[in-house]
């Protein structure tokens, strides 16, 4: 079943987002769960039905006033028939396998203005009796909503999209291939925002296995079952993040500099990795194939006055466009070793793993057109002691 019309039309999409159960299927809008009284005075629900009128994909004034019902003839609370609407009462094949018992009639003096009208007009004759059994009865159930494979990324529609109205510019995000290199704290909640966007592959590099300490820094609670298994991140990530986007693929291994090919057919790279040597081969190859990417890190050092940890949370990305200040500035690290880097013994901060990867991925939507971008910063940082974000290198 397509999507497109009810995505596409305002009046069906207001359906959707109030909690209707909607389905567009061979012509024909569907809304299911629309509670009645039958004849026994029992409450049911059926299927309310209306032809389509459309230009292309995208709902036009309803042609009729008539529409079907699958079910009982809805009745009052004493259990006689709601004559009012009367229409036909016989078995109508509507094609495509909709079959119904009942055709409506309760027609507006203008007709009705669009299907969110004429939807909510014939839901309230039928259930009203319903309601006055029992007030909980209601067609509004917010019903999980499933996409077919080759209309969405998704293994469930994006109605938060629909509801805040932004889906068109939700769309800017719908391109190309994403990689996570990494999938300590920082990648694995890169991952999880990605994940809600409807990017067309997110691919995942990393060749550890997932342990209990990294199940502190990490969005998600797994099991001990789980942990005791020892997965590799990839394959417990690719398993978990499946739920919700079809398209995530996992890499199980370091990339360096013998497997560089894997960065190749890449859109964007985020680099969530602290070996500097490691890195620096993985940016040369990034530029050379003109892929932009962002890397993250964090400098964490223990204030041994006051007992707590202190430090600097960091984006920089870098495009085709303006790659100097990686290099001139020297924004990334390129070393190894940092014996005050609280990061590199796996310190339980997963707030500001969750932190850096916000920044990153605000940043990635910044250069997409999601987010505006006045400023189009390039490198930016975070002080934890007196809570400062700077923005520096600013795109030409």
């Amino acid at each position: 079943m397509s999507q497109q019309p009810i995505n596409r039309s305002p009046d069906l999409q207001r359906l959707r987002n109030e909690g209707y159960d909607v389905e567009v299927k061979g012509g024909y809008l569907l809304v299911k769960g629309v509670p009645y009284v039958t004849a026994s005075k029992a409450i049911a629900y059926g299927t309310l039905a209306s032809a389509l009128s459309l230009a292309g994909e995208v709902t036009m004034k309803p042609a009729t006033h008539v529409a079907y019902f699958a079910g009982e003839h809805p009745c009052h609370k004493d259990g006689t028939k709601m004559s009012k609407i009367e229409h036909q009462s016989n078995h109508m094949d509507l094609g495509n396998g909709l079959i119904m018992q009942h055709s409506f009639s309760s027609k507006p003096r203008a007709g009705y203005t669009d299907y969110y009208e004429k939807v909510t007009t014939y839901v309230a004759l039928i259930s009203s009796p319903a309601q006055a059994l029992d007030a909980s009865v209601t067609a509004i159930s917010f019903p999980v909503i499933e996409p077919t494979e080759d209309e969405s990324v998704f293994r469930y529609t994006d109605t938060a999209s629909t509801r805040a109205r932004i889906s068109a510019v939700t769309e800017k995000l719908a391109y190309g291939n994403v990689a996570i290199i990494g999938l300590g704290g920082t990648g694995t909640y890169v991952l999880d925002l990605i994940a809600k966007t409807p990017v067309k592959q997110i691919h995942l590099f990393d060749g550890d296995v997932f342990s209990q300490h990294n199940a502190f820094r990490s969005p998600g609670a797994p099991t001990a079952d789980e942990l005791r298994t020892k997965p590799q991140k990839v394959d417990y990530f690719a398993s978990l993040y499946s739920n919700m986007h079809r398209h995530i693929i996992p890499h199980d291994g370091y990339l360096d500099a013998t497997n560089l090919e894997g960065l190749q057919g890449m859109d964007f790279v985020f680099l969530c990795l602290d070996r500097g040597s490691v890195k620096q081969v993985l940016i040369a190859k990034l530029e050379e194939l003109s892929i932009p990417f962002i890397d993250v890190g964090m400098g964490i050092y223990l204030h041994e006055k006051h007992n707590s940890l202190g430090g600097i949370v960091r984006v920089t990305a870098s495009t085709p466009q303006q790659r100097g200040h990686v290099h001139d500035k020297k924004r990334i690290s390129f070393g190894d070793e940092d014996a005050g880097n609280e990061y590199q013994q796996n310190i339980q901060i997963a707030d500001l793993n969750a932190l850096n990867a916000a920044l990153a991925v605000i940043k990635w939507k910044k250069l997409a057109g999601f987010y505006l971008d006045l400023e189009a910063e390039l490198h930016s940082t975070y002080t934890l002691d007196g809570n400062i974000l700077q923005n520096e290198d600013h795109s030409v």
